[in-house]
């Protein structure tokens, strides 16, 4: 059995704890790609959880038998694609991340932009990834008053991950820049830019 927490979800599906490193999760989901098969309906990671939902409960046992000495912190890195996000480092938290930090404004630009991030999950908004990797010296709380709207393509951090607003929406995340690309259109294929496991470095545009 695999040597990580397990939970049942129902009679379909587990959780299983990656811990709290998102790259735990990261790992985890790419081991569970080389089981897939039909009969595993779904992967779902989350910022330290994955769920497993399978097509019916008997396949289900057999999955996580095959998990046998599964250890996701000791995965390898793929070394895929970066996808590069152009990104105008103009956001209206830039000096105040910069204050909080103790660097300046250029400093939290080139090590902003300096990351490959990865996307560990989804959430919040269709499109919302969130990405882990961030600096550990630009890692701030979430501000202590959100706002009722961000812009689309508003490039932010908050904690350890750092994210791009898909739509307008409220958010309580730093900003830091914005950008042009589109993150989330639901009539292309794939309608995300970003998908978890997704590799992505930021790009200082004029």
């Amino acid at each position: 059995m695999t040597t990580l927490p397990v939970r049942s979800a129902g009679e379909r599906a587990v959780v299983l704890d990656c811990g709290a490193q998102a790259a735990g999760v990261a790992s985890a989901v790419r081991l569970l790609a080389d089981r897939l098969d039909v009969r595993l309906a779904d992967v779902v990671p989350g910022a330290a959880t994955v769920l497993v939902v399978a097509a019916d409960p008997v396949y289900l046992q057999r999955f996580l038998g095959s998990l046998d000495g599964l250890e996701p912190a000791e995965a390898a890195r793929t070394s895929g694609d970066v996808a590069e996000i152009p990104c105008r480092y103009d956001g209206p938290d830039l000096a105040e991340v910069a204050a909080a930090t103790g660097l300046s404004v250029t400093e939290v630009i080139a090590r902003h932009s300096a990351t490959t991030y990865e996307a560990a999950f989804t959430g919040f908004a269709p499109g919302f990834a969130y990405l882990s990797g961030l600096d550990p010296v630009l890692r701030l709380a979430r501000r202590s008053s959100p706002r009722p709207r961000v812009p689309p393509g508003s490039v932010a951090i908050a904690d350890g991950y750092s994210a791009v607003y898909p739509r307008a929406s409220p958010g309580g995340w730093h900003l830091l820049g914005s950008t042009d690309a589109v993150i989330f259109d639901a009539a292309r294929e794939p309608a995300a830019l970003i998908a978890p496991g997704s590799r992505v470095r930021f790009v200082a545009s004029p």
